[in-house]
């Protein structure tokens, strides 16, 4: 197994905080590595100083010769927007090779799933998924052996979450991926890396079994710490008094004694394990359960962006009762947040009729993910009271919870991230103590630490959720309803995996090429491309490539892309006819 990638002593200190320190990493060819940690922990950081986008603060970062390694950030450069999206893929190549690989970032492009209707389509007109899928298109432009993906996951709807797996599992090359999906992580991932602590704990395991080794782990050296810690107690209680015994009988004998262990006692601090960093933050969402047989009931509910404008779906006979976590599940634009969006302000506007009747004792909290609630003027102290009349000292306490430190209590909601008003609004909702709330994409902005107390915290509710998310594994261990929204119809499903089948049979891509492995080096011929002319110059690609490999000293020569090259050879003069 050769090495493609390898760093010595990395250490990672943007702006005087240490994200690494001497940190060792050796990633060998057909790795496929989770890269998993708290937000903010720098995982975006390491990915950029692996890529060499980045310089280190010290130590190095040695590419193997001849790895070509593609770096895949979240978003595309702005100043590509007018852009085709043959046009995103050749601006990798020098104007002069534009016309001759015309056919090669078409290939690419179909290999994620564009049609040949959309190879012309703007850069700017794309959908988040869609945005995904190019940035992946372009990283294949290079032939890479090495993809770094930085949060591909992020606000992808369920079918094209499905798809970017089965992408990753089918690509035949290794990659380092940053996500907070654990079941996307187990399911393309043989390796984690987990980011605490200043250092990399590096696993053979893909992510739910590494953290549970990582808990372990920890368990493990906390029993230890908490063991040296009781001996270092008990000999500072005893140098303690043989040094007061020392003083009151002028005994040189029991002061020498004394020193001697208050030194054994120093020797032991400074081999104790420090206490693993944790999460400076908790989720709570404290819910009141009415007692009522219906909280919300839909009637022939129409579903509607605007008051006059085409039905989306209708929601009929359905109630939502105390003790209901439902999701709703379906893909990105068919209208999910919209229903959320509708509800919330009909309660607001108190504009109930009989297609959606709301228990009068029922107070609603919404999560918005637009996260349009906050205003970027307000303070933390009055963000966090919005709606809500209580004390100062409960604002302060709440805020605190959800890791904001006094100190910041007086900083603009302007400042703060994604995650922290993510955060923020969660705690708002906690203090509201709502019978019913409305999530609307909770988890977009929490990390894996995060979207489990989440989880936990709606598990044990004794309100109603009624919420709409595109993570599985946080569907499946917080909700007990599921309501799926396709093909203009809301319908109730038994389990969350019935409506996962029944988006993935509409997963992106051709399903004929479903079991066909994505090669890090040219891909087979596609569908997309199948006249003679472009097969004939994929042809004279591959055999100018393969008869230019062979002209280099053996030493420098690649066998393995060798091989790939004549099967690939062998399968054009096949369909060509040549053979």
């Amino acid at each position: 197994m050769s090495t493609l990638l390898s760093t010595h002593s990395l250490s990672i200190r943007p702006d005087k905080q240490t994200l690494l320190d001497s940190v060792e990493i050796t990633l060998q060819r057909g790795n496929r590595i989770g890269l998993i940690g708290f937000n903010g922990c720098g995982k975006s950081t390491l990915l950029s100083v692996l890529a060499k986008t980045n310089q280190p603060s010290a130590g190095s970062v040695t590419h193997a010769n001849r790895c070509v390694i593609a770096y895949v950030e979240q978003r595309l450069p702005k100043a590509l927007n007018s852009y085709s999206l043959t046009e995103v893929l050749l601006s990798l190549l020098p104007s002069n090779q534009h016309l001759d690989n015309l056919w090669l970032a078409e290939i690419h492009l179909a290999q994620v799933g564009f049609t040949p209707e959309q190879f012309t389509q703007r850069l700017d007109s794309l959908s988040g998924g869609e945005h995904t899928r190019l940035l992946l298109a372009r990283a294949l432009m290079q032939q890479p052996d090495l993809l770094l993906l930085d949060e591909p996951s992020n606000h992808l709807d369920l079918p094209t979450l499905l798809w970017l797996e089965q992408f990753l599992q089918r690509w035949a090359g290794s990659f380092v991926l940053v996500s907070h999906d654990r079941r996307l992580l187990d399911s393309v991932t043989n390796c984690s890396w987990i980011m605490r602590d200043q250092t990399l704990h590096q696993f053979q395991l893909p992510c739910t079994r590494a953290l549970e080794a990582f808990l372990h782990q920890d368990a493990a050296l906390e029993k230890t710490r908490l063991s040296q810690k009781k001996e270092v107690d008990r000999i500072e209680a005893s140098a303690k008094q043989k040094a007061q015994w020392g003083k009151v009988y002028d005994n040189e004998d029991f002061a020498r004694k004394a020193k001697h262990m208050f030194k054994r006692a120093e020797r032991i601090k400074a081999e104790m394990n420090d206490a693993p960093q944790r999460s400076p933050w908790s989720i709570g969402l404290q819910t009141q359960a009415l007692a009522a047989d219906r909280l919300l009931e839909f009637s022939n509910f129409k579903v509607r962006v605007k008051p006059h404008a085409a039905t989306l779906y209708e929601v009929d006979n359905l109630r939502v009762k105390s003790g209901d976590r439902i999701a709703i599940i379906g893909a990105n634009g068919c209208g999910k947040s919209t229903l959320l969006k509708q509800v919330w302000q009909q309660y607001c506007d108190v504009q109930q009729g009989a297609a959606l009747t709301i228990h009068p004792n029922c107070k609603l909290g919404f999560y918005d993910q637009e996260q349009q609630q906050l205003k970027d003027n307000d303070a933390l102290t009055d963000a966090i009271a919005h709606r809500l009349k209580l004390p100062q000292e409960t604002l302060k306490m709440a805020l605190i919870k959800a890791g904001f430190e006094f100190s910041s209590h007086h900083k603009a909601v302007a400042n703060l991230s994604g995650g922290e008003r993510a955060r923020l609004m969660l705690a708002n909702l906690n203090l509201g103590h709502y019978p019913l709330l409305l999530l609307d994409e909770p988890t977009n902005h929490l990390d894996l630490d995060g979207k489990a107390q989440l989880a936990t915290a709606l598990s044990e509710t004794q309100g109603a959720v009624l919420m709409v998310s595109h993570d599985r594994d946080f569907i499946e261990s917080s909700c007990n309803r599921f309501w799926l929204v396709q093909g203009g119809q809301l319908s109730e499903v038994y389990e969350a995996n019935q409506a996962y089948l029944e988006l993935g049979a509409g997963t992106i891509g051709e399903k004929a090429n479903e079991n066909r492995p994505i090669t890090s080096s040219l891909p087979h011929p596609s569908s997309a491309v199948t006249d003679e002319e472009a097969q004939l110059k994929q042809l004279l690609q591959l055999e100018q490539q393969l008869a230019e490999d062979l002209t280099r000293k053996p030493k420098h020569q690649k066998p393995q892309k060798q091989q790939r090259w004549r099967q690939q050879i062998e399968q054009l003069n096949q369909q060509l006819g040549l053979v």
